[in-house]
């Protein structure tokens, strides 16, 4: 059974104690769905401030909306489209501060303000992405951005 701890200290070590966490939700298990669904549950109720967590993985034409927390998502993304198409054609993360400002942005919920975007490979394969979505503007730092890759890391690793 898992149970929630309460993160403490810096933003770097709560991402540490994170990573700990997501590392043991995903320990022995390699369902790219379950491992998807519980870590979407995990960040969305540790991060803070953030109004969707999940993701979106490829089908090998489109990103298709998997395991998520938050209100309902834009179901199919092109490649070529919004924050989550330039994180899975690019394979660089995407940290947008304003979305509004973002050419091409998809707004699925419009109370997102700022987004960070994971891409998720494996062996030089696009597996999706990891999106996380933010009613704050500029929510996303650098420290969000490398726990949250850190994170990414734990579930491509997982698979098999």
């Amino acid at each position: 059974m898992f149970a929630t701890s309460s993160l403490t200290g810096s933003k770097p070590e709560q991402y540490a104690q994170l990573l700990d966490q997501a590392r043991g939700l995903v320990h022995g298990e390699s369902d790219r769905i379950a491992n998807a669904a519980n870590l979407s549950a995990l960040i969305y109720h540790a991060v803070p401030d953030l109004n969707w967590a999940g993701f979106y993985l490829f089908d090998g034409t489109e990103l298709v909306v998997g395991p998520f927390q938050g209100l309902p998502a834009c179901v199919r993304i092109p490649l070529h489209k919004g924050v989550c198409g330039a994180a899975a054609t690019e394979r660089v993360t995407q940290r947008i501060d304003d979305v509004d400002a973002f050419p091409g942005h998809i707004a699925c919920d419009s109370a997102s303000r700022s987004e960070l975007v994971v891409p998720l490979v494996k062996d030089g394969a696009l597996i999706g992405v990891l999106d996380l979505d933010s009613p704050l503007l500029a929510r996303f730092d650098a420290d969000d951005q490398a726990g949250l890759e850190a994170i990414a890391a734990v579930f491509v690793d997982a698979l098999r």
